[in-house]
């Protein structure tokens, strides 16, 4: 058993190696675009009746006009179709963007839905910079601007991690999957990291990569998306998007929000560079060790360490404000850090069920069968 000054320590290096992690997460720079760019938006969207007017509501406020809008319905079973077209019909960008809706073709094998509809979706746009835009993400007047004149600075492949916004009480238990998932990668201009709600690359560097067709089969096409760009020597960079965009995410329940997360959570774990796996595992080893030992202190369960009340509420109250503060520009996040041991038995929940569908080869996400290996 340690002893209890290097069981403090060892707590204490942990809790600062939070900090240390979340040092280098900026959010989109406020650039300001030159010239007159022609932007295609591309947007996938599979029963995304909700969400898909909004967005396009958001579009129509933008200060940076598209060349067009593209909805690619990827064989929705609501009336996402429908509503694109009414939504359209209403909408002063309809008039300024030339927006249509694509009825996407069958499914090829091989492919997942998402990269058949951006595929389509590019092959059909006219415009010189490509936006990739998911159909639930929230864009403040100026994003587009921003997206824009960041991929002018940068070049190669910019995108951007939606703020997420919560309303449900539920929702709140993901707030250590948007923490790790950022916690495990770097931020920033250059670091060969990307994320799929809102991406922008030109059409010549997205040719020359293969489009999406050289990354069709993958599920998080993001991930493999950034390998083919830098394996073609071009930039990939990544920002937050606190201040410049946001999304809600899973507002279908708690069920779909554990099937979205499940099916993402082996391939993407399997991308993370280890050295940032590692501190995230250190980082989280002494988060679960809080969240066991003050429960197990007031209640006489069996615990590793000092059994007394004082010192395991220290820890406990350490993490919950470091919670507080590093999640506050990730998404609206807030109570749920007080009680962090809840958040934490969901996010091992969902790992286990991960492990169980992994060994299963798929998973059923919009009425599909999604692989996860």
């Amino acid at each position: 058993m340690p002893s209890p000054d290097l069981l403090a320590i060892s707590l204490l290096v942990r809790w600062l190696l939070g900090w240390f992690l979340c040092l280098r997460m900026p959010a989109l720079p406020e650039f300001t675009p030159i010239g007159q760019p022609r932007v295609s938006v591309l947007i996938p969207a599979r029963n995304e009746a909700l969400t898909l007017p909004q967005l396009l509501a958001a579009l129509a406020a933008q200060s940076l006009h598209p060349l067009e809008v593209i909805v690619i319905d990827d064989h929705s079973s609501d009336d996402t179709a429908a509503i694109a077209h009414a939504a359209i019909a209403h909408a002063a960008i309809a008039h300024a963007a030339g927006v249509t809706v694509l009825a996407s073709a069958p499914l090829p094998q091989g492919w997942c839905s998402k990269t058949w509809a951006l595929q389509q979706g590019a092959n059909r746009s006219q415009g010189d910079l490509l936006v990739f835009l998911d159909a639930d993400t929230e864009p403040r007047p100026t994003f587009l601007a921003q997206l824009v004149a960041n991929h002018q600075q940068y070049g190669g492949l910019v995108s951007v991690q939606p703020f997420h916004r919560t309303e449900q009480p539920y929702e709140q238990l993901s707030v250590l999957f948007n923490l790790v998932g950022l916690m495990a990668v770097p931020l920033g201009p250059r670091v060969g990291v990307a994320f799929g709600p809102a991406m922008v690359t030109s059409r010549s560097d997205y040719g020359r990569i293969g489009g999406h067709a050289s990354v069709a089969g993958k599920v998080v096409e993001d991930w493999f998306l950034a390998h083919r760009y830098e394996a073609a020597g071009l930039p990939v960079s990544a920002f937050l998007g606190h201040g410049s965009l946001a999304y809600r995410m899973y507002p279908g329940g708690l069920s779909d929000m554990v099937v979205g997360f499940d099916k993402n959570f082996a391939t993407a774990a399997g991308e993370v560079r280890w050295p940032w796996m590692v501190g995230v595992l250190l980082w989280l080893s002494g988060l679960f060790w809080a969240a066991w030992c003050l429960p197990a202190a007031v209640l006489h369960w069996p615990m590793v360490g000092d059994p007394a009340l004082a010192p395991n509420l220290l820890v406990y109250v350490g993490y919950a404000l470091q919670l507080l503060v590093i999640t506050r520009r990730l998404g609206t996040f807030g109570w749920i850090n007080l009680v962090f041991p809840v958040p934490v038995l969901f996010f091992l929940g969902v790992f286990l069920l991960a492990i169980l569908n992994l060994e299963r080869g798929s998973i059923n996400w919009k009425g599909r069968q999604v692989p996860t290996r």
